[in-house]
C-alpha cells in the first residue's frame, strides 16, 4: 500500500480557470470547478499546471486557450525544439488498433500533410496491436 500511496501523492496539482460558469475565476480543485460548470450551458474552462498560468489565462480570456483558436504550446525549450526540428510532411503516418490480445485488429496509413487515408486493412479476427503496427509500417514502406 505504501508504494501506491507514494504514486498517488506525486500527482501534480492542477488549477482550473472558469471563464463562463455559475461563478468565474481560478479554482484549486476539480470539484470546485465542476460545481461552477455543471448545468451551465456554454461553460468555458480549462486546467493549468500552475496557479500563475491559470490566473494569466483568466485575465487574457478563453481565446487562445480553448476552442478553434487554441494553439499548441510546447513545454520544451527552444534548444530542444531546434534539435527535434519540423515534422517531415513528405511521409506516411501509420497506426493500428486491436480489440483484445489477440483480437480483432486493423491498421491504416495516412498522408501526414493532407491527412488523406492512403490505405486501411482489416479487421483481422486474430491480431495484436504490435503485429498491426508492424504490418502498417511494412505496408507504408511498400506504398
Amino acid at each position: 500500500m505504501t508504494k501506491f500511496n507514494n504514486i498517488v501523492s506525486k500527482k501534480k496539482k492542477k488549477y482550473y480557470t472558469v471563464w463562463k460558469g455559475h461563478n468565474t475565476g481560478v479554482f484549486e480543485t476539480w470539484d470546485d470547478c465542476k460545481a461552477q460548470i455543471k448545468d451551465y450551458k456554454g461553460a468555458q474552462y480549462k486546467s493549468f499546471a500552475s496557479f500563475d498560468a491559470a490566473k494569466k489565462a483568466y485575465k487574457e480570456g478563453p481565446t487562445g486557450y480553448i476552442g478553434k483558436s487554441k494553439t499548441f504550446k510546447s513545454e520544451l525549450s527552444e534548444v530542444q525544439l531546434k534539435k527535434i526540428g519540423l515534422p517531415n510532411y513528405n511521409s506516411i503516418s501509420v497506426d493500428a488498433a486491436s480489440s483484445g490480445n489477440p483480437g480483432k485488429m486493423e491498421y491504416r496509413g495516412v498522408d501526414t500533410k493532407t491527412k488523406k487515408q492512403l490505405f486501411i486493412q482489416g479487421p483481422f479476427e486474430e491480431g495484436t496491436n504490435n503485429i498491426g503496427e508492424f504490418l502498417a509500417i511494412v505496408h507504408g514502406l511498400a506504398f
